[in-house]
């Protein structure tokens, strides 16, 4: 299957799955929902069904968990002088201007890319992206006040007023905004298209979780100490204390005002879950880079939703795009060296082209009966 692809959103074209029902008509699923099975009931069979497949777990999180994501706007325009990418998007009569300067390394290139969320490789040592260029995404430029976001406003809103949305879903639409221009100015900035990547850690590991799953550009997602709104399943969290879970969310407009109905009793009514999220990078690649030291971050529902997603890449035929990979950190975004080379591999193999580094990387400190959240048979899907 390919490792990338040249469209934002391949599923675009397919058929809209029908009308959500209201929050009290949802039907509760105790396990994590099953991934492979389509909104009519029937369960896909073939990789090419994955698409439209992935389209609808891409309504349901929208509806339920993120909020819409805004469409490429009517007109965008980008320019890249002095090493700055300049990129202006109008919808209407709204005009946003994102920016963002991009190291390359020595050469002609061209070069891969890693986003970083606020920094230019998150919170992973910029040691690990040698050879690969870099760019921040600001998420001020769209959102101010990262940790209390007032809900509609700003000039995004102006242009996309659907006020149901949270910022993770806005903030990726900036990401998007910015590969835009970067392919607007593919013959200036020396940057391989087929070889990008996003990373951040904490509330940015869930943007770069989000930027990565809705926008198929991106070779490679590395989310790290994601927590809850990240890869870790909302309904495991609701089984433990203490952790990042759905009432911990409520105070933020980072996601859908939908998801505020929810509270850990509703966990179950959720029409879909983390795992499902992650799975929208199928059949791209993914490494999510987990703390087991603090027990908000909710890692050992990390690790279950990491191991569901993974079903979905095995039924692919590609268990090798994804990873997971979890230590106990000193504190947190601090990245111990001990996870060093599982980042090194997923970089040499989806951003350098190595396709010989073993990116066979499932590593968790816990040993949680998955026959309990999974409870649907995965498909070899032809």
């Amino acid at each position: 299957m390919p490792l990338v692809y040249e469209k934002e959103d391949t599923g675009a074209g397919c058929p809209k799955p029908p009308a959500p029902p209201a929050f009290s008509a949802l039907t509760p699923i105790a396990n994590l929902p099953d991934p492979f099975l389509m909104t009519s009931g029937t369960r896909i069979t073939t990789r090419d069904q994955w698409a439209c497949r992935r389209a609808e777990i891409s309504s349901l999180i929208q509806y339920w968990g993120s909020g819409s994501k805004g469409a490429p706007p009517s007109n965008l325009t980008a320019t890249f002088s002095n090493n700055k990418l300049t990129v202006v998007a109008t919808q209407g009569s709204t005009s946003l201007t994102l920016s963002s300067t991009i190291t390359t390394p020595s050469g002609t290139g061209p070069f891969p890319l890693v986003i970083g969320m606020n920094t230019a490789t998150g919170s992973l040592p910029s040691n690990l992206f040698s050879g690969v260029a870099t760019m921040v995404f600001t998420d001020s430029q769209l959102v101010a006040n990262d940790f209390n976001v007032t809900r509609g406003a700003g000039d995004y809103f102006k242009a996309y007023p659907d006020t149901n949305t949270g910022a993770m879903i806005e903030w990726a639409w900036g990401v998007s905004r910015l590969i835009d221009g970067l392919y607007k100015t593919a013959d200036q900035n020396k940057i391989d298209l087929k070889h990008i990547a996003v990373t951040g850690c904490s509330f940015q590991g869930k943007m770069a979780l989000y930027a990565g799953a809705f926008d198929e550009r991106i070779a490679l997602v590395i989310p790290e100490e994601s927590g809850g709104g990240g890869e870790a399943s909302w309904r495991f969290m609701a089984t433990q204390t203490g952790t990042e879970d759905l009432e911990a969310a409520q105070g933020t407009a980072w996601y859908a005002k939908n998801l505020l109905q929810f509270k850990n009793a509703d966990a179950p009514k959720l029409p879909y879950d983390q795992h499902e999220l992650v799975a929208m990078i199928a059949p791209r690649a993914v490494l999510a880079v987990e703390n087991t030291a603090i027990d908000r971050l909710g890692s050992q529902a990390g690790s279950v939703s990491m191991k569901a997603a993974a079903e979905v890449y095995r039924a692919l035929g590609i268990p090798d795009r994804i990873g997971f990979t979890q230590a106990a950190a000193s504190a947190h975004c601090s990245f111990p060296s001990s996870q060093s080379a599982d980042v090194t591999a997923f970089v040499d193999k989806f951003l350098r082209g190595k396709t010989t580094a073993n990116t066979s990387i499932a590593k968790t400190n816990y040993t949680t009966d998955m026959s309990k959240w999974i409870t649907w048979s995965t498909p070899a899907l032809q």
